[in-house]
């Protein structure tokens, strides 16, 4: 079993954290952002001051963190991880954050010795807590390899997808494809609702047939429902399309979808809905309809 700082407890990063210690393994946490859950620290965990502390205590260091200067900032602040690495050790960024930033970020760990892997995750709380996330993996294979292991407690679809940076750039791919799903779906519950159909029956008559997803499954449920409270808050969401349109801008590539979802997300932020769910999406389709699908 490996000793495993993680830095990065929230609404994905706790349960992660929860299935590799109850999985056998020693966690360790840094407290330089908050105070590690009092459910990590009862089942063995050890909280130290610094990130660079929790590093020197561990084999892998395992990064969630909400955004790519929140890396930057463990990983290379004063008392930062990059401080306490050798080899024998490796960074492995969960979180979802810039493909270019991390290149940068892999070449200067990969200085000390250490290796280095990007390995974003898919498949929201649920997926954390249940150990199902689908993880896209940027690194070493050999690397790889020694911590598919850890990967395995914590996902289900496990793929190497290229050196460092392919899985971010592969995290990317995968927000485009749901926040373009959030909008369909939300576009055909609302039209259905205003046309005179029952939503509720809609989508279940739809996930009989080829419009079916994940999407129309679960978030389709929350929007009928009117559920939002944040499984992947609409603030992280825009930060991930915010990563895909200037990648896109700067490769010379057309998203134009893409850029309609955050324009519907930033409606959703002028109504006080940053923190929401991203399936909360529909209430910018029904505010340009003047009509709520739960009425």
């Amino acid at each position: 079993m490996s000793t495993i700082a993680f830095i990065g407890t929230g609404i994905m990063g706790k349960p992660m954290a929860l299935n590799l210690q109850q999985a056998g393994h020693q966690l360790v946490f840094s407290e330089h952002f908050s105070q590690a859950p009092a459910e990590l620290i009862a089942g063995g965990g050890v909280a130290y001051a610094t990130p660079k502390e929790a590093a020197e205590a561990a084999e892998y260091i395992i990064l969630m963190v909400p955004n790519t200067p929140q890396v930057e900032s463990v990983l290379f602040d004063n008392n930062g991880v990059i401080e306490a690495l050798e080899a024998g050790k490796t960074v492995i960024d969960m979180s979802s954050i810039s493909p270019i930033e991390t290149k940068s970020f892999a070449a200067r760990v990969k200085e000390t010795g250490a290796q280095y892997l990007d390995a974003p995750v898919s498949g929201g709380e649920v997926g954390a807590i249940n150990g199902v996330l689908t993880i896209m993996v940027g690194g070493d294979e050999s690397a790889f390899d020694a911590a598919k292991p850890l990967f395995e407690i914590m996902g289900q679809n496990i793929t190497l997808v290229g050196d460092n940076g392919a899985g971010q750039i592969c995290k990317v791919a995968n927000q485009i494809i749901v926040a373009l799903n959030i909008e369909a779906v939300s576009e055909a519950l609302v039209f259905a609702s205003k046309a005179g159909a029952d939503p509720a029956r809609v989508r279940e008559a739809l996930m009989g047939g080829f419009a079916n997803s994940k999407i129309l499954e679960v978030h389709g449920e929350r929007m009928i429902k009117g559920t939002f409270d944040p499984g992947f808050k609409i603030g992280l969401h825009q930060k991930d399309l915010n990563l895909a349109i200037t990648g896109a801008e700067a490769l010379g590539v057309s998203l134009p979808s893409t850029v309609m979802a955050q324009k519907l997300f930033d409606e959703c932020v002028k109504l006080g809905g940053e923190g929401w769910d991203h399936s909360a999406m529909i209430r910018a389709i029904e505010k340009l309809a003047d009509h709520d699908i739960r009425q």
